[in-house]
């Protein structure tokens, strides 16, 4: 079940709790967990529903700005078939956010790497583990299909066998590309593996960007934006004017800001919000 950044937001905020589909048969079944840009969102309830039934408050409950927009959204596509409504909720952060950071005993190490040796053995093109997890290591922020260039792999079966390390924590999915988790890191050293990582400076200091989409990614570290203490320099207008910072982008900085204590150069003083963003 695809569901959009804003949607994300919102459910996660308690602003949503119920989304409708058409589909052919229900797809989803109560008490899934998917794993989200925001964490896991859970599914409470599946039932299908006649489109007449559906009320403005189901509408606002489902983040549409009214019921006829619901409507004509569900008429889109696939006029023909069934209308479901799926209740959802926010159900706490990724398990694997914890997990790749933390780095494992010698015990886990061992269960690890019988587990890589394992997909190594199965995979009909060959070992790929440790070559994936050092690509990533050598080129973190790099596109998918420019990784699998480089390996020899289409971009589907390299993403798919990235997935199956993110799994175990091994590596983070990024707004472009991955980089390795220290879950990973830890593994590679273990196995005394070359990294070119290891003789990397150390990322300079600050509050890494959140996840803001590809889009809005891209444009802030073409700007040289980094962290979120090199947007505290700038206006909100300043960051809103540049191409591909949309409003999801713009809200995800905010809340980010705020947290960090952080705020953009224009906003007015706010108790126990910093304004010193750095220039």
């Amino acid at each position: 079940m695809l569901l959009r950044p804003a949607e994300l937001a919102a459910i996660r905020a308690g602003d949503v709790d119920v989304a409708f589909r058409r589909w052919e048969r229900p797809r989803l079944k109560v008490g899934t967990r998917m794993r989200t840009a925001i964490g896991l969102v859970e599914v409470t309830s599946v039932d299908r529903v006649p489109v007449s039934s559906l009320t403005a408050a189901e509408a606002r409950r489902a983040g549409a700005v009214s019921l006829a927009a619901l409507r004509q959204g569900l008429d889109r596509l696939h006029a023909d078939r069934p209308v479901f409504r799926v209740g959802l909720r926010y159900a706490g952060a990724d398990p694997r956010h914890a997990l790749r950071e933390a780095v494992p005993d010698a015990a886990e190490i061992d269960t690890i790497v019988a587990w890589l040796d394992r997909l190594d053995r199965s995979s009909p093109a060959g070992p790929w583990t440790r070559e994936t997890l050092l690509l990533i290591d050598e080129m973190p922020a790099t596109r998918a299909p420019d990784l699998a260039k480089r390996m020899g792999r289409d971009t589907a079966a390299f993403k798919q066998n990235v997935r199956k390390l993110k799994e175990r924590g091994l590596t983070e999915s990024l707004d472009i590309g991955y980089r390795l988790s220290a879950r990973g890191a830890a593994v590679l050293d273990h196995e005394g593996h070359p990294r070119s990582s290891v003789d990397r400076p150390e990322p300079e200091p600050g509050t890494p960007l959140p996840h803001l989409g590809a889009a809005a990614t891209r444009t802030l570290t073409a700007c040289g934006l980094h962290r979120l203490e090199q947007v505290a320099g700038l206006t909100e207008s300043e960051v809103r004017a540049l191409h591909g910072v949309g409003p999801y982008a713009l809200d995800r900085l905010r809340a980010a800001m705020e947290a960090a204590g952080l705020s953009f150069r224009d906003a007015p003083p706010r108790s126990g919000i910093r304004g010193d963003g750095v220039g």
